[in-house]
This record gives structure tokens, C-alpha cells and sequence, in this order.
């Protein structure tokens, strides 16, 4: 039996009728066409999936769809701020923090979730947060120089409001 469902995603109200055990990740792949959010593993210990649920990241790969009336879910499609990229986009271009590019969708989401919390991270906070999100081409140097770049920018940016 399917559940009806409204949610926010990526600042547009949806309702839909969703299957309650369907994956959030399928129905955003297969029934939204959302597919910047990868498989990578199926069982949460990748992080390719990750998005924003309510503000926290969370492996799109393990929530069930049933669960997800009322939710804000943010995907790497709704970090791009207008024309613009964000900050953390950006900062991955600048840097090659990106090879192959399975990973960086949710490289780049559980980095806005850190510098949402802490724009001021350390390199062991960094590597700490983004310790649950696999990267099998870079060796990481890339990617946390990434982060700190944008977390300077994100600084900069917030010092000049």
C-alpha cells in the first residue's frame, strides 16, 4: 500500500504517492530524476548517497521513503546557490578535489553539513566528519584542502554581512 507523502526538496514542496519501503535515494534517482545522488555501496558505509534530511546528513540509501512526510531534504542539486555555486563547489573545482567524480556529491554535502556547524574546522574535525565518505582516487590531500578553502570563504563571507 502506497503512503502519501509531502516534503521540501530542495525548497520546492512535493507531494507524492511513494511506496513506504522505497529507498529515499531510488525515489530521487528513479522517480524524481535526481541523479547527482550515487550508489555506491547500498549499505550506508560509502557516504556516495548522502543528503541533507532536516538539516543533518544522512546515507539516502538506508531511508525509507514512508518515513519522509514533512522532511527538508536538500540533494547535491539544490546546493548550487542560484547561477552560482556554492562555496564548497566551488572550492572542490579550485582545488581537484575531485577525480572521478562518484564521490563528490556527498563529499560535498557532508561539507556543507560540517561548515554549517563549524566554519572554523580543524584538519582532524575535517577528517573526522568526512570519515564516513569513501574516496578511491584522490588520497584525501585534495579534498581537505577543499574544505578549508571554503571554510575561509564561507568566513570571509559571513565577516562582510
Amino acid at each position: 500500500m502506497n503512503t502519501r507523502i509531502q516534503i521540501r526538496l530542495n525548497g520546492k514542496i512535493l507531494t507524492l504517492t511513494v511506496p513506504p519501503f522505497r529507498l529515499l535515494l531510488d525515489l530521487l534517482r528513479d522517480e524524481i530524476g535526481l541523479t547527482g545522488t550515487k550508489e555506491g555501496c547500498g549499505t550506508g558505509d560509502c557516504g556516495a548517497c548522502t543528503v541533507l534530511l532536516n538539516g543533518k546528513p544522512v546515507n539516502s540509501c538506508l531511508v525509507l521513503s514512508g518515513e519522509l512526510d514533512g522532511a527538508d531534504i536538500v540533494t547535491i542539486e539544490g546546493l548550487k546557490i542560484g547561477p552560482h555555486l556554492h562555496p564548497v563547489q566551488q572550492a572542490f573545482v579550485q582545488e581537484g578535489g575531485a577525480q572521478c567524480g562518484y564521490c563528490t556529491p556527498g563529499m560535498l554535502m557532508m561539507t556543507k553539513s560540517l561548515l554549517d556547524e563549524n566554519q572554523n574546522p580543524t584538519e582532524e574535525e575535517i577528517r573526522f566528519a568526512l570519515s564516513g565518505n569513501l574516496c578511491r582516487c584522490t588520497g584525501y590531500a585534495k579534498i581537505i584542502q577543499a574544505v578549508q578553502i571554503a571554510a575561509a570563504e564561507l568566513r570571509k563571507d559571513e565577516a562582510g554581512k
